[in-house]
Parts: structure tokens; C-alpha cells; sequence
């Protein structure tokens, strides 16, 4: 049975095509389109055949913000090819060929062996520095804002960071910069922001890794706190699919927020973890992109020490 067909000649010609040449978001929308159906109308069609989609859910598949994934998301897709009067499996196809897609275009993630080499490479940046592992300082807070530009690359990051200190004389804090494969350590630039300055610099193009040195205006007395911000501007390498922090110890709060450029968005994101460089990725999670913000984002109220970051996937 069809729903709305008054409306389908209208939109025939539009509709034909997108089921034909897609995408999936594109072939939804101008079938909801043709068939006059408002979204809390299709929610309740889909409730009468016992699947659950939230109205929201529908208005992301349509804007192309998310694509159904799970089962029961699946299970939707079908229903709605019914609702919609629309050939058998037509949807679903579309979905299969976004995805071959999408998976051919997606950048690639950072490998293994290039996390270990980062890690390498710190270990010996952080002797240059004479800078002990943990820095004499504990994290009790730290919220880092990341910037994917027009062209999905990684344009730069802020990061505001409150630290108490362990021992007596710390007067500085060495923050880590690890670009995307293709990053020009030569052009990023370092920012101190609030309450620091920037101090030795130390780049590796071969691993995109950059380190500086953030110099506080005074020795920390041991059980002082200090609150400070800087950032790395970076734009120099290619499309952008994940953001990454690595802890060195066990710690406080961890905020990371990852913010797109406007018309510029990701089909889906999700957050993972590693237990080290080496260590296969777990902890996979879904999150939601909020389309209005064109913001995702984690908190971690205790960091562990290892890997934690936030994957995407773009469309095409």
C-alpha cells in the first residue's frame, strides 16, 4: 500500500532519478517529498509495522548527517521503501553503494607503526627538552577544541589545561601536536593564549609531530594549580578522519570537542581507545553530530593512561 500518491506525479521525474543515481540521503528526501508525507507521518507508518525511528533520525537520513546502520535502522529502510511505494530493495541498495563508497574515498587512519614512531619521536623530544615524563604536573582538567576546515582538514586546536603541580620548581608544560599523514611541521605554528609563553619548539616532518614548550610566569610550589591556554594552527595536510589524545599516566577530566565547517559535514563519528600505540582500537561508540553546532564531542570525568579520540567518516 502507498501513502500520498497525490503528490507522486509532481515529483516523479526528480524522484526517478535519485533512486537511480542516489545518494541514499538524496533518493529519501525527494521520495518524502514526492509523496507528500511530513516526517511525524512517516514515524507513525513505521510504529504501525512495529519499528521504532525517531522523527530527528529521519531528518538526519534526509539531510545526509547520518546513515542508517543498525539492524533495526535497516529494518526501517525496508519499511520505508513500503511506505514510500517504492521498488523493492532500492534504498538499500543505494545504502550498499554509499558505503563502497564512501570506504573508497574515507582518508585512512593512522597505522600502528606511525603511532609507535610518533611515540618514538617524543620520547626523544622530551630528552632534548630535559623534561621528565609526566612534567612534574597532574591534569585536573583539560577541554581541547578541534577545527576541521572547509577542505576536511584539521585546520588547528585549542586547549585550556589546569594542571596541579607534585613537586616544587615546575615552571613550564610541553604540549604534543600530532598533524595528519601529509602535516608540514614547518608551517604549524604554535599559540600561547593565557597565562604561558611559548618557549623551544621541536618539529618532525616525518611523523607530523610537534612539541613546544609553554612557559609559566612562575615556579609551582608542590599542590599549586595553574590554568593555562595555547593552541597549534595547522592546515597543511590532507582530509582529516580522526582526532587522537594520548595520556602518558592516569589523570582528570578530558574534554574533546571537534567542530566542522559549515556545509561540510561527516556522515557519522564515533569515539574509540587505545591501551597504547601498539594496542589494537576498542571502546567504539557511537555519537551524535549535532547538526545545528556542526559539533561532536566526548568527556572523560577520570583519563586513563593510553589513547583516547573521535573517529568520522566522510560522504564521497
Amino acid at each position: 500500500m502507498s501513502y500520498g500518491t497525490q503528490h507522486a506525479d509532481a515529483g516523479a521525474p526528480a524522484l526517478e532519478t535519485a533512486l537511480l543515481a542516489g545518494p541514499f540521503h538524496v533518493a529519501l528526501r525527494a521520495a518524502i517529498t514526492a509523496r507528500g508525507l511530513p516526517l511525524h507521518r512517516v514515524q507513525h507508518h513505521l510504529t504501525r509495522r512495529g519499528v521504532t525511528v525517531g522523527v530527528t533520525s529521519l531528518s538526519y537520513w534526509q539531510q545526509g548527517a547520518r546513515r542508517p546502520q543498525r539492524t533495526e535502522s535497516l529494518r526501517a529502510v525496508r519499511a520505508l521503501e513500503e511506505i514510500l511505494d517504492l521498488p523493492d530493495e532500492s534504498l538499500i541498495r543505494l545504502l550498499a553503494k554509499d558505503e563502497e563508497h564512501a570506504a573508497r574515498q574515507r582518508p585512512s587512519t593512522r597505522s600502528y607503526r606511525s603511532l609507535v614512531e610518533a611515540s618514538g619521536v617524543l620520547e626523544q623530544f622530551l630528552a632534548e627538552l630535559g623534561s621528565p615524563p609526566d612534567g612534574g604536573l597532574h591534569t585536573v582538567g583539560h577541554h581541547e577544541r578541534v577545527r576541521i576546515g572547509a577542505h576536511r582538514e584539521l585546520l588547528g586546536l585549542d586547549s585550556q589545561h589546569i594542571v596541579r603541580a607534585h613537586q616544587d620548581g615546575v615552571d613550564r608544560y610541553v604540549a604534543v601536536h600530532h598533524g595528519d599523514p601529509g602535516c608540514r611541521t614547518d608551517h604549524v605554528s604554535v599559540r600561547a593564549l593565557e597565562n604561558c609563553r611559548t618557549g623551544r619548539v621541536r618539529r618532525h616532518r616525518g611523523t607530523g609531530v610537534v612539541v613546544a614548550e609553554l612557559l609559566f610566569d612562575a615556579r609551582l610550589r608542590a599542590g599549586d594549580t595553574f590554568l593555562f591556554r595555547y593552541g597549534f594552527e595547522d592546515g597543511t595536510a590532507g582530509p582529516s578522519s580522526e582526532y587522537l589524545r594520548g595520556f602518558g599516566f592516569a589523570g582528570g577530566q578530558y574534554a574533546l570537542q571537534v567542530r566542522f565547517t559549515e556545509g561540510v559535514l561527516p556522515v557519522r563519528c564515533h569515539r574509540f581507545t587505545q591501551h597504547s600505540a601498539a594496542a589494537p582500537r576498542g571502546g567504539r561508540q557511537d555519537l551524535t553530530l549535532s547538526a545545528s553546532h556542526r559539533a561532536v564531542h566526548v568527556v572523560e570525568p577520570q583519563v586513563r593512561a593510553g589513547i583516547l579520540g573521535i573517529g568520522w567518516d566522510w560522504e564521497g
